[in-house]
Parts: structure tokens; C-alpha cells; sequence
């Protein structure tokens, strides 16, 4: 492989964040540690309660676990696809309000902080209910109580069929040791205590993560004895280091062409994708004329050409014909949808509805996009093809974390948003559609950047029905109703779906497939080659 200077300095970059860590500049030889390159400066909590950096999340999905979990490698799409984990066995009242969980026997915590109980359930779902960053999901828990060493109930406050997918298999609701939090402190926020096949051994603020293999695993114990997580947030220096062999596995860079750019520099790597991965949304603010005129808005559907922007992405990019992927509950192929709300790429009807909506001559506006590859890549197509409709959309990039604050405070007029979500429709809605999450000019609001539900009639009603569903088929059918009444009403657009990608050597097998999922998964299972 030839590389430039300028390559040179980066790999020397990306050598830095190993040296700091304490390890060689190879990792090829090494068939007993795994090296994960994440795409961040730095780590910041190794508290699953605590996560707001998704990269974190590498390292909790390998010393944490929950009372139940899907097989690894994908999502659970309907309740039974759930397997035990802390939990041997569950139950549920009639009326889905009741739930009532056997917890195994002999489960030992990291670092002899003794055996998992009852104790420590009730401790991590009310300690995740209180402080989690996931509390407007857990606020269903009204209870959770001890029956005994083994046995804990769970009373919500309304029915949820779907429990087990929203909060026992919840990356707040991982269960941690009582004894090691209570003695920690503040502590436990970079040294916390779990059950999984990885144990914490290090924690280094400015470069990454050691962990080493439970020997007092419950199950089957890791295949590699270590894993370190090495933090190289530049993404060409995350690059090199792979095909260099500094690491084994490194998060992707979701932009067009760099799959088969990275397969034409060496042909034996592998690449795990998530389906559907991230949710591409596009917020219509209903505030700002003349976005609030329904014709602009069905204009704007068909000036944006959905497949285009899905295989502008490939092998990444999907497409979403409403806001839930087709494989998911609730969610509609092109085809299974009424014809009136399938909205085929037309700028010519796209034109002559902005004519019946009083502008002949098009619009002009303004709207912020992130600067990260995924947010510019996706908006800069779309910039396009509106152009092409007679929408004219200044876009204004800007810092990542800047362009969310702004989003928060109700400065843009058509805002993407992008974010994973598992087979649960409701968590979309009721973070983006829901009159509840109605964004505040000053940040104090939520993800409904269109103002739906205040500004025009919502869904707030069909969604009361599907979160006070009894049965799953009720719930689903309900969640059917919202995806063809955003239809109607457009105030958010479903543009693609983008898988979670990593690269990895040829020399690692994971030791299962990555269908779906978060994006992190385990490496319990993992084998490495020299």
C-alpha cells in the first residue's frame, strides 16, 4: 500500500492513540486481543446508565447485560424472538401491566463483587428510571419490586406488550452491582461493575479502553482473552490503522463510495452493516410559510427522489417508504401503501403544485445540515434534486454538535435527523411526531422539530391508543394508522435508512452474522487468526 505524506502524519495520529494506551503498533500478531477503532476523541463514561457518546457503547455491550436480549447479530421484531439472559423466565398479566421475572441463579459480578440478586434488579431499573438518559421510556415503570433472592415484578402504569424490547432490553436497564455502586461513588461513572463476558481493566479518558475476559462468566466463556477500544476520531487516520494492521475493527465511514473505495485497497476485508440501521428523517418546520401550506409539503415529497438518495449510499442506504422500515412492525412498502401516498419522484408535479400553492416561480429558504459525512452527503443530494423542483435551499453547514443545539433551539426549516431505532414504533413517534416532544426556541423541548401536534392536528391520539394496546397485534395495527396519517399530513419525511457499518480484518470472525441491531455488537463469540 503506497500512502502519501500527508496519510503518513494521520497513521502517525492514529499510532499515538495506541501509544497512549500503552500498546504495540501492530495488532495482527496478537490472536488473543481484539483492537476496535472508534470513530471519537475520547471515552466518556463506562456507565451504561450514564452513555450520551454512542461509541461508548462498544464497551458497555461487552460488560453489561439485561434480563433479556435478541440473538446476537440482530433485532427482536416480535416479543417472543426474545431470549433468556439474567432472566431464565418471564410472565405477563393479561392486561400487559404486570411483569414478573425468574432471574438466574449463580450469575457472578466483575471483580468478586459477588453474586447477582434480586437486589441488584431492583437497584439498576430504578436507578435507570431516576438518572438514565432513557427516562421518558422508562417513565411507564410505576414499580419494581423483589419477591425474593430470584424474583422480580415490574408494574407499569400503562399496558406495554412490547416491554421487553423498550426496557428490560435497554442499555440504562443493564444490570450492575448495588454493592459496587454504592461503594464507588462517583467512581463507578469510569469503573463500573457488570455481569458480562468482559470485565473493565482500564479506562483512559484521552485515548481508550482495556478490557479482559470474565473468567466467572455465567455462559460460555469469550474466544479472545482481551479487547481494546482505541479512540481515533480523525477518520482517515482510523482508516490507515486498519489497513495497516495497528487495529482489527474499526467503525466505518458512512459516505458514498467508501465501501468499495476501502474493497479496492484490500480486497479481504469484511464489512458488517446493520438493516435498517440509522432512520434518515427529514423535519418539515410547519411554523415557517410556506412549509405550513400541505400542497408545499406534498410538492417537496415529490421533488426528493428517495431511491436516488437510498443508492447514493449503497451498500448502506435503504429506502423508507414512510417512517418504518417495510421489514419492520407497522411499517408499508412503496407498493402495500394507497396510491395517493406513495409520492413518486416528479419535479414536474412537484412545479405545478408550488404553482397551485401561489408560487410559479419556486421558493427560496435556508436550512443548516451537520458537517459529519452522513448528514452532508444525504442533505447535499437532496439540495439537488429540489433545485430541479424549483425549491432553492440554501444549505448552511456547521459543526456536528453545533447544528444539534441549533436544531434544539428551533433555528431550521427543514432539519434532518438521523438515529437508530429498534422494532418499536412507538419510539419514533413519540420523540419525533409527538405534540409532548414539541421543540422550544429556548432548548428546552424535544425532537419534534416540525412543532406537529401543536401547530397542525397530530397524532397524539392514535399514539395514546398504540401505548395503551393490550395485545401486540392491537399495538401494530395502531402504529399503521400513524404511518398513513404522517403521510397525509408530511410533516416528517422518512429519506433512507443507513446501516451502522464497521470494517474488519479477514483474519476476525465474529462468529455470527450482523443482520440488524444497534450499532455495537459483541465479540464474546469472536476468533482471530495470526
Amino acid at each position: 500500500m503506497t500512502i502519501t505524506r500527508r496519510q503518513a502524519l494521520q497513521l502517525a495520529g492514529a499510532a499515538g492513540a495506541l501509544a497512549a494506551m500503552g500498546l504495540p503498533a501492530r495488532a495482527q500478531a496478537d490472536t488473543d486481543t481484539l483492537r476496535m477503532g472508534i470513530a471519537a476523541r475520547g471515552p466518556r463514561h463506562s456507565d451504561p446508565n450514564l452513555t450520551t457518546q454512542g461509541s461508548d457503547n462498544w464497551a458497555t455491550e461487552q460488560m453489561y447485560e439485561q434480563l433479556v436480549r435478541p440473538e446476537d447479530g440482530d433485532f427482536a421484531v416480535t416479543p417472543d424472538q426474545y431470549k433468556p439472559t439474567l432472566a431464565t423466565s418471564w410472565t405477563s398479566t393479561p392486561d400487559a401491566r404486570g411483569w414478573t421475572f425468574q432471574l438466574r441463579p449463580g450469575v457472578q459480578f466483575h471483580k468478586g463483587y459477588g453474586e447477582m440478586t434480586s437486589d441488584d434488579v431492583v437497584y439498576s431499573f430504578k436507578r435507570a428510571m431516576n438518572e438514565g438518559t432513557n427516562r421518558t421510556i422508562l417513565s411507564n415503570i410505576e414499580d419494581v419490586v423483589a419477591n425474593g433472592p430470584l424474583e422480580v415484578t415490574m408494574t407499569l402504569r400503562k399496558p406495554d406488550p412490547l416491554f421487553l424490547g423498550t426496557s428490560a432490553f435497554n442499555n440504562n436497564t443493564s444490570i450492575v452491582s448495588k454493592k459496587a455502586a454504592e461503594e464507588m461513588g462517583e467512581r463507578f461513572a469510569t469503573d463500573a461493575v457488570g455481569t458480562g463476558p468482559y470485565e473493565l481493566v482500564s479506562f483512559a479518558s484521552e485515548s481508550g479502553t482495556k478490557l479482559k475476559r470474565h473468567e466467572g462468566y455465567w455462559g460460555e466463556k469469550a474466544k479472545i482473552g482481551n479487547i481494546e477500544n482505541v479512540y481515533i476520531a480523525d477518520t482517515t487516520a482510523r482508516t490507515l490503522a486498519l489497513l495497516a494492521g495497528n487495529i482489527d475493527i474499526m467503525e466505518a465511514v458512512r459516505a458514498p463510495g467508501w465501501v468499495d473505495s476501502m474493497k479496492g485497497r484490500d480486497p479481504t476485508l469484511v464489512f458488517d452493516m446493520t438493516v435498517p440501521g440509522s432512520f434518515n428523517t427529514l423535519h418539515v418546520n410547519l411554523t415557517r410559510p410556506p412549509f405550513d401550506q400541505l400542497k408545499v409539503r406534498q410538492a417537496l415529497m415529490h421533488a426528493i427522489d428517495r431511491e436516488a438518495v437510498s443508492q447514493a449510499l449503497a451498500p448502506m442506504g435503504g429506502v423508507l417508504a414512510g417512517l418504518q422500515p417495510a421489514n419492520f412492525p407497522a411499517g408499508f412498502s412503496t407498493d402495500q401503501l394507497p396510491e395517493e401516498l406513495r409520492y413518486p419522484y416528479d419535479p414536474e408535479r412537484a412545479r405545478a403544485l408550488l404553482a397551485e400553492a401561489g408560487f410559479p416561480d419556486g421558493i427560496s429558504f435556508s436550512s443548516l445540515c451537520s458537517q459529519r459525512e452522513d448528514y452532508a452527503s444525504t442533505m447535499l443530494i437532496v439540495q439537488e434534486q429540489l433545485r430541479l423542483a424549483g425549491f432553492n435551499m440554501d444549505l448552511r453547514m456547521m459543526d456536528h454538535t453545533a447544528y444539534h443545539a441549533d436544531n434544539r433551539s428551533d433555528k431550521n426549516t427543514l432539519a434532518m435527523h438521523s438515529s437508530s431505532y429498534p422494532p418499536i414504533p412507538t419510539q419514533i413517534y413519540f420523540q419525533q411526531l409527538s405534540s409532548q416532544s414539541e421543540v422550544k426556541g429556548d432548548g428546552s423541548g424535544g425532537g419534534n422539530y416540525s412543532h406537529y401536534g401543536t401547530a397542525m392536528p397530530g397524532i397524539d391520539g392514535l399514539l395514546e391508543q398504540a401505548l395503551n394496546s393490550t395485545t401486540y397485534d392491537d399495538y401494530v395495527k395502531a402504529c399503521s394508522q400513524i404511518e398513513l396519517q404522517v403521510l397525509r399530513d408530511l410533516p416528517l419525511i422518512g429519506l433512507s435508512t443507513l446501516s451502522f457499518t464497521t470494517a474488519r480484518s479477514g483474519r476476525v470472525d465474529l462468529g455470527y452474522p450482523v443482520k440488524s441491531g444497534y450499532a455495537r455488537w459483541r465479540f464474546h463469540r469472536a476468533t482471530k487468526s495470526a
